[in-house]
């Protein structure tokens, strides 16, 4: 069988069809820029279908539109994930952002003639490439996991989808983060649950409540993690390594909801004993069930391409890749604020990334890429009664160089003594459950 290997041009390739993407799209569409946005999906909204059942943002829904659109529900209620998921696939429809689904990219590297895209037997030429996800992909779970004896049922957490998976008998999850805390929430009432990990802080209200809702959700959202918590000031930067290796405060459960629910807590797991996973104080635990909620693995290892430093993340300029010319990130954890990640703030780093383009791309009269929604959805867009947020940079904060106790975990334990497994960062689900952040843990 001869594989046909033609290469399709396009001037931007957008790789990634959540929320950074499908934001991205929104914007190089609005400056005339022609674009085919790439989602290794069958269907827009998919990253958001596969979490857990249960899952609701942690963001209400006035903050969980995306430029050009509102969410469609009450202001100030959670939407699910498959509220989320569906709001997502209809932005694109509106739009007629052309999206091509099911294509998974494999490798991202330089020609002569620009930038060259493999997806399977597709491949892709490009002026412009813009990465739109986040960097962390691949489920992180410790080697000795395979260790742990055959009859217990262990799942890293983003194939967690109910209480039904499991097992009667106790319940272990590895990590206390967002993830981690909410899942133990819900398989705590039928099971016996610990929860293993450091204590990362958590926002000192309730974000239900009401004086979260016309109060602090909006300080904190659109004030703190938009506007003053940004590589521009000093507390911004002050945090952003936190961010980055620690990860994010919880944000719905609290401490005493955990202590309610009966769950036990637990330190590092260091190992594996008789089968059985084993703590740093040496005590084993008899549990039927483990459930890794350690986040995830660098998944950018198909990018060929010299732009990543000692750390191992893309050394950029507010998503822009000086050293590689028409390489831009968009959705990255912290591009330019704590908000990058959330729903609510990546129209501000994908408005600045399709800006740059626009001024950097030839003028030519290549069409725009071909949608697989119907163009005639343009007609509506365009009367769509939706409020358009422009993105725009702030100016620099002046804010004292302290970090909030919720934004920088507990006091008292050493870092090394709250980690969850040895060697392992800790959850990064601020943006996994959320998805106003998207990251998945």
């Amino acid at each position: 069988m001869q594989i046909d290997h033609r290469v399709e041009r396009v001037n931007t390739i957008v790789i990634g069809g959540g929320q950074a993407g499908l934001s991205t799209g929104y914007h190089l569409q609005r400056r005339g820029v022609p674009f085919l946005i790439l989602d290794a999906c069958d269907r827009v909204g998919d990253v958001w279908r596969r979490r857990w059942d249960s899952l609701r943002l942690f963001t209400p829904a006035r903050y969980a539109g995306l430029d050009g659109m509102r969410f469609p529900a009450p202001p100030h209620s959670f939407p699910t994930k498959d509220e989320m998921a569906d709001f997502l696939e209809t932005y694109a429809r509106t739009f007629a952002l052309p999206v091509r689904s099911g294509v998974r990219v494999e490798r991202l590297s330089r020609q002569d003639t620009g930038f060259l895209v493999v997806a399977g037997a597709e491949r892709f030429e490009a002026e412009n490439v813009i990465v739109a996800m986040s960097h962390y992909q691949r489920p992180r779970i410790p080697p000795f996991a395979a260790d742990l004896a055959p009859d217990i049922v262990q799942m890293h957490s983003a194939e967690y989808r109910g209480p039904s998976q499991l097992r009667p008998g106790g319940v272990l999850l590895v990590g206390a983060g967002n993830s981690g805390a909410e899942i133990a929430l819900e398989v705590a009432r039928s099971h016996e649950t610990w929860l293993a990990g450091r204590d990362p802080g958590h926002v000192p209200f309730r974000i239900d409540g009401f004086l979260a809702r016309w109060l602090l959700v909006r300080l904190v959202l659109r004030v703190l993690f938009h506007r003053i918590l940004t590589v521009a000031t000093p507390l911004g930067r002050a945090v952003r390594p936190k961010v980055l290796h620690v990860g994010g405060p919880l944000i719905r459960v609290k401490p005493k909801d955990l202590d309610a629910a009966g769950i036990q807590r637990a330190g590092r797991v260091v190992g594996v004993r008789n089968g059985l996973p084993l703590l740093a104080d040496g005590r084993v635990l008899d549990v039927a069930n483990v459930i890794w909620c350690t986040g995830f693995h660098p998944g950018f290892s198909w990018i060929d391409l010299p732009v990543f430093g000692p750390d191992g993340e893309p050394q950029h300029d507010r998503g822009v890749v000086r050293d590689q010319p028409g390489l831009f990130f968009v959705g990255l954890h912290f591009l330019y604020a704590f908000s990058s990640t959330m729903i609510h703030g990546v129209g501000r780093d994908a408005a600045r990334i399709a800006a740059e383009v626009s001024r950097g791309r030839r003028i030519d009269s290549q069409p725009m890429a071909r949608s697989r929604y119907s163009a005639d959805a343009m007609g509506r867009a365009r009367s769509s009664s939706a409020t358009t947020r422009a993105g725009r940079a702030d100016a620099p904060v002046r804010r004292p160089h302290a970090a909030p106790r919720w934004l920088s975990g507990s006091r008292g334990a050493s870092a090394r003594d709250r980690d969850a497994v040895p060697g392992e960062p800790a959850d990064r689900t601020l943006s996994a459950s959320d998805g106003s952040s998207l990251r998945r843990g």
